[in-house]
């Protein structure tokens, strides 16, 4: 390799784009190609990126099999980042098998952390924390190693484990300063931060008050009922009852939970299980049924009883019933908690991590954007939508999950 291939490289290692393509703008051999697609993803120009990307990876020969895989390595992260989750994991999996097999640790290293990464932007926790648990961080080159930190504090705040999360991301802004790269360092700084803003807010008896991630991870412990709608579920320290998929079921839970120890009218149930804004006979035949099937679904925790004027929820065990709920609430706010993160996501992308169906979505997102929280860029398949990150909004507790609200 020619020593300007080599100090375009070293400057891309460190986060200087810019340095890189002064070397090798005006060249259009493979590994130059490849060098420019790495700067310009850097400078977030992703089209421009993936397509020097899959130039180079054509022009490499059949026996140059690693560098065609570290460009597809490459092409992958940008994927990433541009929420593009749609990309065939097949693809990186096998690249980084060759480069495995060829002796280049850390690039199959970095090609197992995006595997990783992707698994836990879909909620995929379980999956994510076996495939790391085959890397030792140790033997990584310092911006490897903030990137390995970085997804056990994502996987320890998902999993609602303050302290793993602070000592994770501790290791990770070492690492970071090892590294000197300031988008590195940033990225941890923006992580951390997380553990210091608004996670969820707790309802009881009427009042609500917002909650931090160390404090919904002591509510973890607590003996009350409680009626999670950042999960879906119904619990008790017994038991946990997911109503993710059944939303009718777990807004009648939630508005008799938010309404304990009283009673709730059936009009009120009507309003909030079906969305009527006056209840007729129908409405009401229909809530009787759907009372039925929540009864049956929490029988194990509380008991619903029917009042006068409508129903109540009675905790079998619990002494007292509180509702989680998430800091910012809204029809679309599984939408908007994905579009926080200030990356641009495709309609297709958001579909996949919410567990729902893309015509959904799109019209989440056309609803959004005609209220102007929301805007897109692109056009047909390479649209992206994109928003500002809510302020103060932590978004670890909104793990993928079907549109109950919609």
């Amino acid at each position: 390799m020619d020593s300007l291939i080599t100090a375009a490289a070293r400057a891309l290692a460190a986060g200087d784009p810019l340095g890189a393509l002064n070397r090798v703008a005006l060249r259009e051999d493979p590994p130059a190609l490849a060098l420019r697609g790495i700067a310009m993803a850097q400078l977030a120009d992703f089209e421009r990126a993936r397509a020097l990307l899959r130039k180079a990876g054509r022009a490499f020969g059949p026996k140059e099999a690693v560098a065609r895989a570290r460009c597809l390595v490459a092409e992958a992260e940008i994927a990433f980042v541009s929420r593009d989750l749609g990309w065939p994991e097949k693809a990186l999996d096998a690249a980084r098998a060759i480069l495995e097999q060829h002796g280049d640790r850390v690039n199959a290293a970095h090609a197992l952390h995006l595997e990783v990464r992707r698994l836990l932007l879909l909620g995929h926790l379980d999956g994510a924390e076996r495939k790391l648990a085959s890397l030792n961080p140790a033997r990584l080159p310092p911006a490897l190693q903030a990137s390995h930190h970085l997804v056990l504090a994502g996987i320890a705040m998902r999993r609602v484990q303050t302290k793993a999360a602070r000592i994770a991301l501790a290791r990770a802004a070492r690492a970071a300063q090892a590294a000197r790269i300031p988008g590195l360092i940033a990225e941890v700084e923006n992580a951390a931060a997380v553990l210091d803003a608004p996670a969820a807010r707790l309802i009881a008896q009427g009042q609500a008050r917002v909650l931090l991630l160390a404090d919904v991870e002591a509510l973890q412990r607590s003996t009350a009922l409680i009626a999670d709608a950042c999960r879906y579920t119904v619990r008790d320290p017994r038991a946990e009852i997911s109503l993710g998929r059944r939303p009718v079921l777990f807004a009648l839970a939630r508005t008799l939970a938010e309404a304990w120890p009283g009673d709730v009218s059936r009009d009120v149930l009507v309003a909030r299980a079906f969305g009527a804004k006056r209840a007729d006979e129908s409405h009401r035949a229909r809530l009787r049924v759907e009372i039925g099937r929540l009864r049956a679904a929490v029988k194990t925790l509380a008991n619903i009883t029917a009042t006068r004027d409508g129903f109540a929820l009675k905790p079998r065990r619990a002494v007292e019933v509180l509702v989680l709920a998430r800091p910012v609430e809204e029809r679309h706010a599984a939408v908007l908690a994905f579009l926080a993160d200030g990356e641009s996501w495709s309609s297709s992308a958001l579909a996949l991590a919410l567990g729902s169906s893309q015509r959904n979505v799109q019209r989440a997102l056309d609803t959004l954007a005609a209220s102007g929280k929301v805007q897109f860029f692109g056009k047909g398949r390479a649209r992206r939508w994109v928003t500002p990150p809510l302020p103060g909004f932590a978004t670890t507790l909104l793990l993928p999950i079907a549109l109950a609200g919609d």
